[in-house]
């Protein structure tokens, strides 16, 4: 039976096309095992064993996760090799990066006459505007430039001590720059005196938290001497300054060592200034000391560019005549030599022409001895007055004539002298000045020296016989703290901390020890100290470490309770990680098992650059307004600048 034409062209058409689709559809699946097979090769060739690959279709799909954004994008290319990249669908994750280090965070604060400066990298939630209102209360009416930059970061720890504490210490410093990072502030500045340098890295040393180290460079300028004076003696005792200037240390070198080839005995220091009259001033020195040793005794006395060589009464002519003769031929351009052989001294029969005044360690003083007239004897009781007092002065003084005609010049200079000591006595004659007493400013006789010298002119003879006496410390001064931790550690020795065992708590026997050291301490004041727990190495690491932790806090707690200022300690556990005897033994493990007390000491200035002219310079730089240009660090965040 024959299929009807029409029906049997329909059956053909559906053959055909079921032959199709079948063979299209083994053909797309060949396609996308190709694909697949070609994509993953290529991307275990590159190492990306992470990734999945998926064909659908024409398509291949990549998925997994990538360790990071740049690996993700090395298997898009390296599959985009094998297939066109229009077919490539990127389904892959990267892995949740890593916290991120927190920044260092630093501020840099400069100040001078002109204002306030601030640079560096601050967390975002630190109080900008207060920070900003404090420093502006230090100098009122004076700009604070802000040039910070802020990073959002919890704040590290010691941040909040470290700024507080640059800002009370700027407020001591109008002429510094401090440094402020978590537990750590540099400080940089200029004082006015040596004085006042150590007066102020004490204080600021003691006003320091005690988790918060300091490093301190604090400058002193170089004082201005004038005249700039050096006065050389050589008597039956040997060879002594009454005062010695130098422009620098070499100066300073070669003139003690010229003294000391002239037999020097007493105190040898030279007072390192500005003022110098000349470059060639130690030359000058050297050679008039020499001078004097040839002579044998006398004194030689530079102030400024005069020379005044003055020999003893005894001193052959001949070898005075050569002496001086060399020492003016010798000596540089600038200087000049005033040359004096002293004469026998001879008395009058009406007794010594002379003046004396004389001050007691109470503040009295008495004038004696002869003026040339009434207007003279007003003049001196005048000045006496107004220079010791009016109610401690007692005049008995007499009139006579023929008297030298520079006198009331050297009377008058002795008697101001005689002011700058805390008890004395002044002799004035015809032929010389002396001056003997007690000083407790260790600069006083350099100072007198050099104004006597430049008060009784060329070729003028005097002595000064002036012992320095340090003052006697005031009733409330507080004591060295090096000395409370000695004191604290000879109790510790004769009668050591003890704790019941394995406890934090103090045994019985040790309450007078604990009482003993807070007597000490209370006469301390606010010195920095760190209280330091330190066991045996018996037990665990661990816990001994946590044992000496509250040993430390038990003994802070304990000085607290007797009432002992302790804002400046700290207590600190050290386990056994700082024996100082053997553990094998059972002596050295008690020994091991301690308590110590230890100042908290700042660290040493680390500035590269030192002395006056660096520091000026640095300071001086915040006058200028930033540029536009400037940017933070990336790894600071404080703002670079040219170095001056």
């Amino acid at each position: 039976m024959r299929l009807p034409y029409a029906i049997a062209v329909a059956v053909f058409f559906v053959i055909s096309a079921m032959i199709s689709v079948v063979g299209a559809g083994l053909a797309v699946t060949r396609i996308e095992d190709a694909s697949e097979l070609a994509v993953r090769r290529a991307l275990d060739l590159q190492g990306h064993g992470w990734a999945e690959v998926q064909s659908d279709g024409l398509r291949v799909v990549l998925t997994g996760t990538a360790p990071t954004e740049a690996t993700r994008f090395n298997a898009l290319t390296a599959a985009g090799t094998e297939v066109d990249t229009s077919r490539v669908i990127d389904e892959m994750e990267v892995a949740p990066t890593a916290n991120l280090n927190p920044p260092r965070f630093s501020a840099e604060i400069l100040r001078n006459d002109n204002g306030i400066s601030l640079i560096g990298l601050i967390p975002a939630s630190e109080d900008r505007g207060a920070l900003i209102d404090n420093l502006k209360r230090l100098n009122p009416g004076v700009s604070v430039s802000d040039l910070m930059e802020t990073a959002d970061y919890p704040e590290p720890k010691g941040w909040d001590d470290a700024v507080t504490f640059a800002v009370a210490a700027l407020s001591k410093l109008p002429r510094s720059k401090i440094s402020a990072s978590p537990g750590l502030v540099r400080i940089t500045a200029i004082t006015d005196s040596q004085q006042e340098k150590e007066r102020l890295e004490q204080e600021l040393t003691r006003a320091a938290p005690p988790s918060l180290r300091i490093g301190l460079s604090i400058s002193a300028p170089r004082p201005v001497i004038t005249p700039f004076t050096l006065r050389y003696l050589i008597n039956e005792a040997g060879g002594q300054f009454d005062a010695c200037s130098a422009q620098d240390e070499t100066a300073r070198a070669s003139i003690l060592e010229a003294a000391k080839k002239a037999g020097l005995t007493g105190p040898h220091d030279c007072t390192i200034g500005l003022g110098v009259p000349s470059p060639r001033w130690a030359s000058a020195a050297q050679l008039s000391i020499r001078a004097l040793s040839e002579l044998g005794r006398g004194s030689v006395t530079l102030s400024d560019a005069d020379v005044t060589l003055v020999a003893a009464q005894d001193t052959d002519p001949a070898l005075f005549d050569r002496v001086v003769g060399e020492l003016e031929t010798a000596l540089p351009d600038v200087f000049v030599l005033h040359a004096v052989l002293t004469e026998p001294e001879t008395q009058e029969q009406s007794g010594p022409v002379e003046f004396t005044a004389t001050r007691s360690p109470e503040g009295l003083v008495q004038l004696r001895g002869r003026l040339e007239d009434e207007a003279l004897r007003d003049m001196v009781d005048s000045f006496a007055k107004a220079a010791f007092g009016s109610n401690q002065v007692y005049t008995a003084t007499r009139l006579v004539s023929d008297l030298p005609e520079d006198w009331s010049v050297r009377v008058l200079a002795g008697l101001d002298a005689l002011s700058q000591l805390n008890n004395g006595a002044l002799t004035v004659t015809p032929d010389y000045v002396e001056l003997s007493g007690i000083t407790h400013d260790p600069q006083a006789k350099a100072r007198i020296a050099g104004q006597l010298s430049e008060q009784l002119g060329d070729a003028q003879d005097f002595n000064l016989l002036i012992a320095y006496q340090a003052p006697p410390e005031p009733e409330d001064a507080l004591p060295d703290p090096e000395q409370c931790e000695e004191q604290i550690a000879e109790i510790q020795s004769a009668s050591k901390i003890a704790f019941e065992p394995g406890s934090a708590t103090i045994a019985a026997e040790s309450r007078d020890t604990v009482n003993q050291i807070a007597d000490i301490l209370r006469e301390c004041g606010p010195i920095r100290m760190e209280i330091q727990g330190h066991t045996d190495s018996q037990g665990r690491e661990e816990m001994n470490l946590q044992l000496s932790q509250s040993r430390a806090q038990s003994i802070l707690t304990e000085l607290r309770g007797r009432r002992i200022p302790t804002s400046s300690y700290t207590a600190v556990g050290y386990g056994e990680t700082q024996p100082i005897a053997d553990n094998d033994t059972e002596e050295g493990r008690e020994e091991n098992r301690r308590i110590e007390f230890r100042l908290v000491r700042p660290e040493p200035g680390t500035n590269n650059e030192s002395g006056l002219e660096a520091l000026e310079s640095e300071l001086e730089a915040i006058e200028a307004e930033p540029t536009d240009d400037a940017t933070p660090d990336a790894e600071t965040g404080n703002l670079q600048v040219e170095p001056n």
